[in-house]
């Protein structure tokens, strides 16, 4: 362990916000890095459990204890040899992925867990500082080749781990740059897109192609990908998006938050001059309370809006677990982001009836009340509270209300996959389809979830298909479907 007593020597101390005023005026990333010498106090907390829970908490499995006690005792190159050994992209989860491994943490027992997530981002980012992230291209080439559609981060880390295994990978997106999510879902100061980009030639380096504006089964055809490819991985990702089917949603201003996000990351990237859709001046609602919703809250925020408003159909969480709600579990507290201290109004409880606009058919109110969750047959239900009506102004509404699948039209129909009783591509316990040769992973099989398991199953599903294609495989698999 990294220093004895540690943990009960020193305060939790997590990556600090710049301040408000500050990051408001700008773009740019929110986090204040800590110095090192306060990362490897954080670092010294670790216990080196005997049964390190962090382990089962992180889908990766990353080995945490290992390098906390790396950087603890300042050898931070081998501490990114062994956080690279289970992660292909820790600057993507130190900046982007909740730490169910934080949640795991035994410390966390009855006291602050440790700092894991800060701990793995000044990892990586010294690393690329010093130089030591270089590529790894394959000593030897299968002669196998290898489609992955989608570009997010199943199909970056799918892709990178089956071009280091030799083969001939190329990754197809329909946007006009790779990335997917990462690029066209998160927003600027949540992780800049250098951070993307530098990790995305890194893998150009060593092999991996990528193929934009290709949206399979519409401008490239099925047919020809199965003929030029031994394999396809399909990680095209959950991007249905759910939907709020209520009086007045067909009114003008009401836009799913992932259009009014993309819009937004086009203008930060240059792409656009200006946003198509744009919160300035406005009175806006987000209806979510999720990661997506606080995302939508940074950038309404930095668009200049009026008021905002988060409406959550679900009630507060509690400060502390709740004893249905033990350790390890994941903890369902009450959390506050970098979005929400900025500002807005979080209210709880609470479902919309109808959306009223004015004679232009734009959004101008909506209406809404309070619920009651009940559970009936083990499912929540949301009663309405009598006498609890409301009315909020409204110009510009976003819903932020998760994903309710892949895209079926297009590309799995005309491949055939079968879909699942939950709308997401069927695999079996290897990975594949019911059509041979065609695998899938991330949400697109998994449905809406972390992009830590995201990467994970990437991992994962890049074993299966090296297995398929040589009849062995040294790569690691993380996780079974």
């Amino acid at each position: 362990m990294g220093e004895k007593g540690g943990f009960i020597k020193y305060e939790r101390e997590s990556i600090h916000y710049r301040a408000l005023d500050e990051r408001l005026a700008d773009w740019k990333e929110v986090y204040q890095p800590l110095p090192l010498v306060n990362i490897k106090t954080q670092a010294a907390r670790c216990m080196d459990c005997g049964v390190p829970f962090c382990h089962s908490g992180c889908p990766l499995g990353n080995l945490i204890p290992e390098w906390n006690d790396l950087a603890y005792r300042d050898d931070w190159r081998d501490a990114i040899e062994r956080l690279h050994a289970t992660n292909n992209f820790p600057e993507f989860t130190g900046r982007l992925c909740p730490a169910p491994c934080e949640g795991a943490c035994v410390l966390g027992i009855n006291a602050p867990p440790v700092s894991i997530k800060a701990i793995e981002v000044t990892i990586i980012d010294r690393a690329f500082a010093e130089g030591w992230v270089a590529p790894m291209p394959p000593a030897t080439k299968t002669g196998k080749k290898v489609a992955v559609v989608g570009s997010g981060p199943a199909g970056l880390a799918a892709a990178q781990q089956l071009t280091r295994a030799g083969h001939d990978v190329v990754v197809f997106e329909r946007a006009g740059r790779p990335g997917g999510l990462l690029r066209y879902g998160i927003p600027e100061f949540k992780m800049e897109k250098r951070i993307l980009d530098r990790r995305l030639d890194q893998m150009r380096a060593e092999g991996t192609e990528f193929r934009c504006n290709a949206n399979i089964g519409e401008n490239v055809v099925v047919s020809d990908l199965r003929n030029e490819f031994d394999v396809i991985v399909l990680a095209g990702g959950s991007t249905i998006p759910r939907d709020l089917p209520v009086p007045g949603r067909d009114l003008k201003g009401i836009h799913f938050a992932m259009d009014y996000l993309t819009s937004s990351n086009k203008v930060q990237e240059g792409t656009l001059s200006e946003p198509e859709i744009t919160a300035h001046d406005k009175n806006v609602i987000i209806i979510g309370g999720g990661d997506t919703g606080a995302d939508c809250l940074g950038t309404v925020h930095r668009q200049g809006a009026l008021s905002v408003h988060q409406l959550e159909i679900m009630p507060r969480p509690p400060e502390e677990r709740a004893l249905g709600n033990p350790w390890p579990l994941w903890p369902l507290i009450f959390r506050t982001s970098a979005a929400h201290e900025e500002g807005g109004e979080r209210v709880f409880s609470v479902a919309t009836d109808d959306f009223v606009g004015d004679e232009d058919q734009n959004v101008r109110t909506l209406r809404g009340r309070e619920v009651e969750m009940v559970m009936r047959d083990g499912r929540p239900s949301f009663e309405p509270v009598p006498g609890t009506e409301f009315d909020l102004k409204a110009d510009l509404v976003l819903l932020a209300m998760g994903f309710a699948g892949p895209q079926r039209n297009g590309l799995l129909e005309q491949l055939g996959v079968e879909i699942d009783a939950r709308g997401n591509v069927k695999r079996d316990d290897n990975w594949m389809t019911n059509v041979p040769g065609v695998f899938v992973a991330g949400d697109m099989g998994r449905g809406q979830s972390l992009i830590v398991w995201a990467i994970a199953e990437g991992r994962s599903a890049a074993a299966a298909v090296d297995r398929h294609l040589m009849g062995e495989t040294l790569l690691p698999a993380p996780l079974r479907p």
